[in-house]
């Protein structure tokens, strides 16, 4: 095990949103890549990286969040992913269209990073330990 730090896949075609908060998860001493659109995100995923978290813009080129929140629910090997929705698109359908197609969280831009931070640890935590229950 090289790197046992949790990876988190930043997925945003804004260059500030995806800067700030790549920053600010590495400096936290996450592994973080920032991609750029989802069919990027798809082509890692496809090529076997695992993250732990994977923070999802909604609007994107190429393939956009729902399309690859549902495409990653769908694969056998990737749906234990836990997805987090990060948008600025807050209304109430857009929010039940991320349930739909899987998305495990929903939070609208602009975000407080600490709140951001204290989320990442909350879940890296809990599934911590459905892991450890899973192992004994």
């Amino acid at each position: 095990m090289a790197d046992s730090k949790p990876t988190i896949f930043v997925v945003d075609d804004e260059p500030y949103i995806n800067r700030s908060l790549s920053f600010v998860l590495k400096q936290s001493g996450y592994r973080v890549l920032s991609l750029h659109d989802g069919l990027e995100a798809w082509e890692y995923l496809k090529r076997g990286e695992r993250p732990d978290i994977l923070f999802l813009d909604v609007m994107m080129p190429r393939m956009n969040g729902f399309e690859l929140c549902h495409r990653i629910k769908q694969d056998p090997e990737l749906k234990d992913i836990y997805v987090v929705f990060l948008t600025a698109k807050w209304q109430e359908e857009d929010r039940k269209k991320a349930e739909r197609v899987g998305g495990d969280e929903y939070l609208t831009k602009p975000f407080s990073p600490s709140y951001v931070l204290r989320r990442v640890k909350e879940i890296l935590q809990a599934r911590e330990g459905v892991t450890h229950e899973r192992d004994s």
